[in-house]
């Protein structure tokens, strides 16, 4: 079973947020709410969503501010407000958001845009980089290639390479034992959960990382997967 995709809704007044919320969970959306910039940044502590819809009109940090400097988090922003003429929407997107709804909306509309987003964002994420830079180290996709932050060369079987390049291109992203083994195309023979857990255990061996700790780069979520927990550069 694939994980659900995870969206923040930011909007102070509680109506819409919880009017969003409910049409998105009808779709099979997971949603988490926030009624301000600092109850968002509460949220993205603890995980990192899919998707981010966000007022521009709120007490204390507006939406702008939040779209500037979450830009290099690279999470996909549907920026929603009252100020629906053209420059109100010049200035969202020059700001950092990936879209703008003007209020009120049609919900089937807002629906139609997070799912443009969201395809959108797993473009990005198939097109092949020359290189994924994270925690020191350089992944180069083309050439298979792995190097730890003082240079020398970490050797990774085909299956590893693979399993991390599946991470390093979701990071935050909570991935599901199932979704590793059909992205990284593991042995198969195995049960999926045992497949995936001995790769990831090896995995972090090479990395030089501890089976567990804050410090590690492949975080396990008891009963749900695993997560890259590294912010990713991307060349």
């Amino acid at each position: 079973m694939s994980t659900p995709i995870r969206v923040i809704v930011v909007d102070d007044d509680a109506s819409i947020r919880d009017a969003i919320a409910d049409h998105l969970l009808l779709h099979g959306y997971q949603v988490r709410l926030a009624a301000d910039a600092a109850a968002l940044d509460v949220l993205l502590q603890a995980e990192r969503p899919d998707l981010i819809i966000l007022d521009w009109m709120m007490p204390g940090e507006d939406g702008l501010s939040v779209c500037r400097r979450l830009q290099a988090r690279a999470i996909p922003i549907l920026m929603l407000s009252a100020m629906g003429a053209a420059p109100d929407r010049v200035i969202g997107l020059e700001m950092g958001a990936d879209d703008y709804l003007a209020k009120p909306f049609d919900p089937r509309e807002l629906l139609a845009r997070v799912r443009a987003l969201l395809r959108r964002q797993d473009k990005l994420r198939t097109q092949v980089a020359s290189e994924l830079r994270f925690d020191g180290r350089r992944l180069l996709p083309d050439q298979r290639r792995l190097f730890a932050p003082d240079g020398a060369e970490l050797v990774l079987s085909r299956g590893e390479f693979s399993l991390l390049l599946a991470l390093a291109e979701r990071p935050g992203r909570v991935l599901g034992r199932e979704q590793l083994l059909q992205l990284s195309r593991g042995e198969a023979s195995d049960s999926v959960d045992r497949a995936i857990d001995l790769a990831i255990s090896r995995l972090r061996r090479k990395l030089g990382q501890a089976a567990s700790g804050a410090e590690a780069l492949v975080q396990t979520l008891r009963g749900e997967g695993y997560r890259f927990d590294a912010e990713v550069q991307v060349l």
